[in-house]
């Protein structure tokens, strides 16, 4: 990771099912690598069972500080907001990543920080893209979600993010198969894919057939995961 060129607040956002909270937990996890003070703030206000909070022991144990609704991971829904997310967004000297929730509703939340965020100038906001989704298959039904939560957040984006996944089904071939799928929503919204996605099990059987490809732990399982569980 280059300190340089790492925005101080990092904001991951995208549909539902993207796998966001992954990445987001596993870059504050790789910031806390390089810098004294991290901390991830989730703003996850639409769907309370698929949360950050998942990895709090992991996040804890690395010294990277989690700001939650304190409804998460319970049955309340709620769109209450962490009041300390507020003092995230003006502490300079803390690295900030930002898990918001999924569609235009969920970037509600992410809007009442924005004009704070866009002042300070110094953030890096993410779209999740994930093809196996199914309302995100289609490479223009994503970009038009992708516009709908930035008019939503008030933030616009300045990457994406290729996360396509079946969960723990995934293999290198579907990862592979996304990648035009990938490029095509970077064509349509002119955001660059900033890199690709990947668990660690799939990395080394792909690292050298796909460009700026990076592995993730997988500390959240997904939505289709615990349901799979669950009908087993």
């Amino acid at each position: 990771m280059d300190r340089k060129a790492v925005k101080r607040v990092t904001v991951f956002a995208g549909h539902y099912g993207s796998g966001k909270t992954n990445i987001a937990v596993n870059y504050a996890l790789e910031q806390k690598e390089h810098f004294d003070r991290v901390a991830i703030a989730d703003l996850d206000i639409v769907n309370p069972y698929f949360r950050s909070k998942d990895a709090t022991d992991v996040l804890n144990e690395k010294g990277v500080r989690l700001i939650s609704s304190p409804f998460a991971n319970t049955n309340v829904d709620t769109p209450a907001l962490p009041a300390e997310a507020y003092a995230l967004v003006h502490d300079r000297e803390c690295r900030a990543v930002i898990d918001v929730g999924g569609d235009d509703r969920g970037a509600l939340a992410l809007g009442r920080y924005a004009p704070d965020i866009k002042a300070e100038d110094d953030y890096e906001a993410l779209l999740v893209i994930n093809m196996y989704r199914p309302l995100t298959a289609n490479a223009r039904d994503c970009a038009e979600i992708m516009h709908e939560i930035e008019n939503s957040a008030s933030i616009p984006f300045t990457g994406i993010v290729n996360n396509s996944n079946l969960g723990s089904a995934t293999t290198a071939e579907d990862v592979l198969e996304s990648i035009e799928y990938a490029n095509e929503v970077s064509r349509l919204t002119g955001l660059p894919v900033k890199y690709t996605c990947v668990r660690e099990g799939l990395y080394e059987a792909l690292k050298d057939r796909i460009e700026n490809l990076k592995p993730i732990r997988l500390y959240v399982r997904q939505s289709f995961d615990r349901r799979r569980n669950e009908d087993a």
